[in-house]
């Protein structure tokens, strides 16, 4: 048995989340970036893994906040943007 098997069929909101939180490490992984940045986001994504353990629906909440951010659609600037 693959270890994606359980999470290509149709489930509840953890399975829902734990496909999307698959997706986000593989696309943070691959990101072009310099390695201190992903480290950074890889870190962000284990604490959103670690909250998914505790609260299904706060994890999720900040899973679409750190894809949006990927997305570059995040409205707040981080500290090297604001002038």
């Amino acid at each position: 048995m693959a270890a994606d098997d359980r999470l290509t069929r149709p489930g509840g909101p953890e399975d829902e989340l734990a496909r999307r939180l698959r997706e986000t490490q593989r696309r943070v992984r691959t990101l072009a970036v310099p390695c201190e940045e992903r480290a950074r986001l890889a870190k962000r994504l284990l604490a959103i893994c670690n909250a998914a353990k505790r609260d299904i629906p706060h994890a999720t909440a900040r899973l679409d906040g750190f894809i949006a951010y990927l997305d570059g659609e995040f409205d707040t600037p981080s500290e090297d943007q604001i002038t």
